[in-house]
């Protein structure tokens, strides 16, 4: 089996697993319904013979609905545990669509992040349809997808960051079946749950107001007393006036203290499932087994705050003040034993020993989804690799590189081995010029964000990635195509006088205007953008570009892809080469396209 289909197999497999451990639990969802369903009629029964003078009916009915409460207590756990698998067989089948091309029907696209001021991003591909940022996003959050969006940057960051984030993504590439648990965890949150709410609130300074002078004596004395008065009026040792008196008084309580205790509490209002979400994803990463420096040190910062813990005291307490929007639950609860209050209090302690932690934790989470998601590359593809970051002067190696957004059997490698200098590319129409640049640079920005990279090997030195490839008019603006390209090279120009090293793409250089201009601007764009600390791709169909000599001692040099025939019709290797392009295919494309005839073109 080759390895591209051993890859593939394995999620197959497991999908394979889910879809039948899926049908288990359904089976025995079932037999809880029937066991439910039959318990609950004996008890009606049971309670009906106890009612018509049959004392072991009211026995036998308190049994059953003890049992018939613990049938529902696990048949809920059987549901959790039912959605929990579907989750899961989402997470294998969104892995299965990266290996079929389905991928790009992810909903999660990342165009929110997209910025007009970075054309990089648009050129190179990183959000909107068919991106980077939709190929490799696992995140669930609204948080991890803004830092994943962060990490698909084209400013290098500082080489430790890298290659922490390096040691990360090697060591989850290597436990694909963990990572799964961990997406299909993080699949029971709400898509794009954001947590900024949750965060603003908690970290406030609580209200502060009369609920203290029930806050440690009367929360727990009047419902002591309450019960107590309640169990003796039952047994007629006291008069009922004295529980209704003090349930009366709780009540008041509960009412004057009411606002108070909706502010103080109005951090966990719709919250109680995702605060148990978030706490069994912290006791998993509590729990791996970690050998890599990053994730260690994130997993000692979850355990030094012991933030499952804290969230599973949050969550329960969040559950708690959920019960209150229950009416019959709120007067209830309230006049027995002040419930509220009591919650307020809860909270109020929860603050004092982890509010200032909870932040951290939630971004310990989001670094976690964007590791997650780079580590996408390793799990769905055979080659791949970390790259190597050089120091010095700038640098750009590759061997068999590969564009992360092509199938990879359909995907031809490339290499490249670049220093400071210019590099006039050349070749006819679709022969892999374009793409070529993109694969590149993108290449580049995958391992800014500490991801692997498709091919055998790839070194490079921190490079400011700038591109003009894919360039529009902006008729709102009244900018023509020309000169948007033309803004877009001042910036690399601009850019290039601070003396920092540059990766600079250029596709078919100012193909917006005639073709004597076109070439006398593209001969001083060129000299411009020549310099020691710029690596400088420029594609062209004008071959006067060919012969353009260096301004300065750093060399500008020709590659081209060229096109072959074979029966008559035109196939493209999309290698590149040394030298000039000594070919063009245009006529043949326009006779393709029945645009230009035969006779037309033996005029011509």
């Amino acid at each position: 089996m080759k390895p591209a289909n051993k890859k593939r197999h394995f999620y197959e497999t497991l999908q394979e697993a889910d879809l039948s451990a899926i049908q288990t639990l359904k089976q025995r969802s079932n037999r809880y319904t029937a066991l439910r369903t039959g318990t609950f009629l004996a008890m009606v029964f049971a309670f009906a013979a106890g009612y018509d003078g049959c004392p072991a009916g009211n026995v036998l009915g308190l049994l059953l609905l003890i049992f018939f409460l613990l049938l529902v207590r696990q048949h809920n756990k059987l549901h959790q545990q039912q959605q929990l698998l579907d989750r899961h067989l989402d997470a294998t089948a969104s892995y299965l669509a990266r290996f079929n091309g389905k991928w790009k029907d992810f909903a999660d696209n990342g165009i929110s992040f997209h910025c007009a001021d970075r054309p990089q991003e648009t050129d190179l591909h990183i959000f909107g349809p068919a991106s980077l940022y939709q190929y490799l996003s696992c995140a669930r959050t609204q948080r991890g997808r803004q830092r994943l969006a962060q990490a698909l940057t084209t400013t290098p960051p500082a080489p430790s960051k890298i290659l922490a984030r390096q040691q990360a993504v090697a060591e989850l590439i290597e436990h694909p079946r963990f990572c799964l648990t961990l997406i299909a965890r993080a699949a029971m949150l709400e898509n794009g749950h954001d947590t900024s709410s949750l965060l603003t609130e908690i970290e406030k300074e609580p209200p502060n107001g009369s609920h203290s002078i029930v806050r440690y004596r009367t929360a727990w004395i009047l419902p002591a007393l309450t019960l107590i008065s309640l169990l003796f009026a039952a047994f007629d040792a006291v008069s009922w006036s004295l529980p209704v008196l003090l349930t009366g008084l709780q009540f008041l309580l509960t009412m004057l203290f009411h606002r108070h205790n909706q502010e103080v509490l109005a951090p966990l209002a719709g919250f109680t499932h995702e605060l148990h979400h978030y706490e069994s994803l912290f006791r998993e990463l509590e729990q791996a087994d970690f050998s890599s420096s990053t994730l260690k040190d994130l997993q000692q910062r979850l355990r030094t705050g012991a933030a499952s813990y804290s969230l599973r005291r949050l969550a329960r307490l969040a559950g708690c003040v959920a019960l209150s929007r229950n009416l019959f639950f709120f007067v209830l609860a309230n006049t027995l034993l002040l419930w509220d209050c009591h919650m307020a209090v809860h909270l109020s302690r929860w603050r004092d020993d982890a509010a200032s932690n909870l932040r951290e934790w939630i971004d310990i989470w989001s670094e976690m989804e964007t590791l997650l998601s780079l580590a996408t590359v390793g799990h769905t593809r055979v080659s791949w690799t970390f790259p190597e970051l050089a120091a010095g002067s700038p640098t750009l190696r590759a061997r068999n590189l590969c564009a992360l957004l092509l199938p990879e059997e359909k995907a031809v490698p490339n290499d490249a081995d670049f220093t400071a200098g210019t590099r006039i590319i050349t070749g006819s129409n679709m022969s892999g010029k374009t793409t070529y640049m993109r694969t590149l640079a993108s290449a580049a920005v995958l391992a800014y964000a500490g991801a692997p990279v498709c091919a055998q090997e790839f070194t490079l030195s921190p490079l400011h990635i700038f591109t003009s490839i894919q360039v529009n008019d902006d008729l709102s603006q009244g900018i023509s195509t020309f000169y948007a390209e033309l803004l877009r090279i001042k910036q690399m120009v601009e850019f290039s006088h601070q003396e920092l090293p540059m990766l600079i793409c250029i596709d078919e250089i100012f193909k917006g205007t005639n073709s004597a201009d076109r070439i006398i601007g593209a001969q001083e764009a060129i000299r411009h953008l020549t310099r020691p600390w710029c690596i400088t791709l420029v594609t062209t169909h004008d071959f006067e570009l060919c012969d353009l000599a260096s301004p300065n001692e750093i060399p500008v040099t020709n590659c081209h892809f060229e096109e072959y025939y074979e029966d008559d019709k035109i196939r493209f290797d999309y290698k590149l080469k040394p030298g000039r392009c000594q070919t063009t295919n245009a006529q043949y494309l326009l006779r393709m396209a029945g645009i230009l005839t035969s006779n037309h073109a033996t005029e011509n």
